[in-house]
């Protein structure tokens, strides 16, 4: 356990050299929503997990009051997911969502550990198509979705427990950012 610590809080120490990129990230986020966009956050198991609790971040609340930010998890409407899966497969479930609600003022979110996962990267290449702006989260490993994404974070880690705890400390940072830039407009 002393060694499981040890190395989470290397991997955490080490996104002290990302700051610029989560602010970048931020930013995007805060100029898509003031021009009428949305963010879009999705992955698969954990990441999923992860998609929900960003999503839920910015139209609930994090910190502060403040209004409600536009933002979907496309890992939560279960009807979808599994006519999708059903009927197209599942390396399409998160690209036919991307095809049908997003739009160029969008920010699109991806997070996958391994940055591989077929599903992510077919939606991304469709969020690129739509012109929708695309972050990804992902591991040291992630080149293939990191090489798709406008902006990355890639965690210096390889386990995925190390590398969700990086992604959590992100997107909080993320999420406190953009909250930040909106509690006077309520």
């Amino acid at each position: 356990m002393r060694e499981q610590i040890d190395d989470h809080l290397r991997t955490i120490e080490a996104l002290r050299h990302h700051i610029p990129l989560l602010e970048s990230m931020a930013d995007q986020i805060i100029e898509a929503i003031r021009a009428g966009g949305k963010v879009c956050v999705f992955g698969n198991g954990g990441s999923a997990a992860d998609a929900q609790h960003i999503a839920g971040e910015l139209v609930g609340r994090f910190k502060r009051d403040r209004r409600s930010l536009p933002a979907i998890a496309l890992t939560t409407d279960s009807s979808s997911l599994t006519a999708i899966c059903n009927d197209l497969g599942a390396e399409e479930v998160f690209r036919r969502q991307v095809e049908g609600l997003v739009t160029e003022r969008d920010v699109v979110w991806a997070l996958s550990v391994s940055g591989r996962s077929p599903n992510v990267l077919t939606a991304i290449d469709e969020a690129c198509r739509k012109k929708a702006f695309v972050i990804g989260f992902t591991s040291r490993r992630g080149a293939p979705m990191a090489e798709k994404c406008a902006l990355c974070l890639k965690v210096e880690a390889d386990g995925a427990d190390r590398v969700q705890e990086a992604h959590e400390l992100a997107y909080h940072l993320i999420c406190d950012r953009v909250e930040a830039a909106f509690v006077d407009e309520r």
